[in-house]
């Protein structure tokens, strides 16, 4: 989340998960399936085609905690991929950058991902600098596009509130974000909200696309000075977006896995299950697969 650079149990309370949603720990034939890889990292399937979104591939403790955050002291990642990341990018057939903070596209990603991939951005600028990077075949999502049958739509947010946006310093760091919407025939939709609070952007997302899957940032990463207000989404966006969208299937992710976080996964489960909405929400440990 920003540019410059508790490890949470995956013990997880009792969450139900949506009946139309199953949990899978293989990597069994599916036609539609959302794999939480770690923090934002996810990959979206639809039929054959896979989209890797926000890649944060390094080991352990590669970087330093990200300066003037909530507990900038500890070493991100905090937690190892689940998987070898050979094993995690076999599948991939494109990438996604939401944006290009450390924790969706770092060092270890720009030098696992092969050159030629073809790999979505919000904008020009983070274009020209993933091609700076070596990367090829790289595309400004400007509105929508289609890849290998799946429809691809940008979606608008803002990376904290208006008060931090006012401090020209955050502003800067924290930029311009977006969500992505994927369509395809026959299948759910998947709204992937990105790095947000809960806005008129979101809202109107939901009311256009209409997903039956949303995919949920919702650690409350926090900012020094800042700490009671999150620069992404946290439990009331959670319940907020429910009730916009009640019944879809919400996937709640980047948490547990990066210093600024201030809500885990064992605290959102509880506030969960006692504003009795876990039958909606379901909160995947790192590697774990929901199919659709």
């Amino acid at each position: 989340m920003l540019k410059t650079a508790l490890i949470g149990s995956l013990v997880l309370a009792s969450v139900a998960l949506p009946s139309k949603a199953q949990n899978t720990s293989s990597s069994q034939e599916t036609e539609h399936h959302i794999q939480h890889v770690r923090n934002a990292t996810i990959k979206v399937t639809y039929g054959d085609t896979t989209f890797l979104v926000d890649p944060m591939l390094a080991d352990k403790g590669a970087y330093p905690g990200f300066e003037n955050t909530y507990r900038s002291e500890l070493r991100n990642p905090m937690v190892d991929l689940p998987m070898p990341v050979d094993q995690l990018l076999n599948d991939v057939d494109a990438v996604v950058v939401t944006h290009t903070h450390l924790d969706h596209w770092d060092d270890a990603a720009q030098k696992h991902l092969p050159k030629d991939i073809p790999l979505f951005t919000q904008n020009n600028a983070d274009a020209e600098l993933i091609r700076s990077q070596g990367f090829s075949n790289v595309r400004v999502l400007g509105g929508q596009a289609e890849f290998a049958g799946v429809t691809l739509h940008k979606t608008g947010g803002q990376h904290g509130s208006d008060a931090i946006y006012a401090v020209p310093p955050l502003a800067e760091i924290l930029g311009s974000v977006m969500g992505v919407v994927f369509e395809a025939p026959g299948y759910q939709t998947t709204y992937v909200v990105g790095d947000t609070l809960w806005r008129s952007e979101v809202e109107q997302a939901i009311s256009q696309y209409r997903p039956g899957v949303i995919v949920l940032n919702t650690g409350a990463a926090a900012v020094s000075g800042f700490e009671d207000d999150p620069i992404i989404m946290g439990k009331q966006d959670t319940l907020t977006t429910h009730r916009a969208a009640p019944n879809a299937t919400i996937i709640a992710v980047h948490m547990d896995a990066v210093n600024h976080m201030t809500l885990n996964r064992k605290e959102l489960a509880e506030f969960v299950k006692q504003e009795g909405i876990e039958q909606h929400v379901a909160i995947p440990a790192d590697g774990e697969t929901l199919s659709f």
